[in-house]
């Protein structure tokens, strides 16, 4: 049976269709949903393996990016969002979902009650940074959406609040030692990270992160729109590959419940 993914949607969402497309590609069968549906009960969370939360400017970013969309989740809807967690399914929060997914308390732990002990804030350039990324990917991380993944891969920025900070250096430390850490800004050689390779100033050029269960994934760049070979801005040039980097990251969610 496919695993079914809930590709949850509300005002401002985007790149929405395009993370339900990424899913069904690789064998799942993936519902686009407003937030009111599950609001109003007329969908469970309980009836889906997956849940993602796509990027975009959700309630357009008025209080802080993905706030408010994170409230909903942290007081309206938290005994189903622990429920899901604790039934061994997977979250992935991209770009806004992965502001969303800080701010809710569903990283970089599954506590909603729990202070929050990162964020992703303001840019240091100052503006919205839409660019094309190298990201590394941490061979310690516990992380299920990257098994078996290159340990370099290419994705899209597109965001103007998109900088990892923790709150100390102990919060940071943390992360590193429970294999937390999923990708990380480089350069095309897999070094390290200053701007524009780095395009927000992350913090030791964080890009992404999980929990400790490896079950919830959030990050800034945007997978799910490097799924076509041709989606590379320079295919042209360097030849076609197979397929684009993002498409194993699908995969391994899926392939999780096979």
């Amino acid at each position: 049976m496919k695993p079914r993914v809930l590709v949850l949607r509300a005002a401002g969402s985007n790149c929405d269709g395009e993370t339900a497309f990424a899913f069904e590609k690789v064998g799942a069968h993936a519902d686009l949903l407003h937030i009111n549906r599950l609001l109003g009960g007329e969908v469970k969370l309980a009836d889906y393996q997956i849940l993602a939360i796509p990027g975009g400017f959700t309630y357009g970013d008025d209080i802080s990016a993905g706030k408010i969309l994170a409230n909903q989740l942290k007081y309206q809807l938290a005994d189903q969002m622990l429920d899901f967690h604790q039934q061994d399914k997977l979250i992935i929060g991209i770009c806004n979902g992965f502001q969303v997914l800080v701010k809710a308390g569903l990283l970089p732990q599954v506590d909603v009650e729990a202070d929050q002990s990162v964020t992703l804030t303001s840019n240091d350039s100052g503006k919205f940074e839409d660019r094309w990324v190298y990201l590394s990917i941490e061979a310690t991380s516990t992380c299920v959406f990257t098994r078996n993944m290159p340990l370099l891969v290419y994705f899209p920025v597109a965001h103007a609040e998109g900088k990892f900070a923790v709150r100390d250096t102990a919060i940071r430390d943390r992360l590193y030692k429970q294999g937390q850490i999923v990708f990380r800004y480089c350069r095309p050689d897999g070094g390290e990270a200053n701007y524009p390779d780095n395009p927000n100033g992350s913090v030791d050029g964080i890009a992404g992160i999980c929990d400790p269960s490896g079950r919830v994934l959030g990050l800034m760049p945007h997978p799910e729109r490097h799924i076509d070979a041709t989606n590379h801005p320079q295919w042209t040039r360097l030849g076609l590959q197979r397929e684009g980097d993002g498409v194993a990251l699908f995969r391994n969610a899926v392939d999780y419940f096979a």
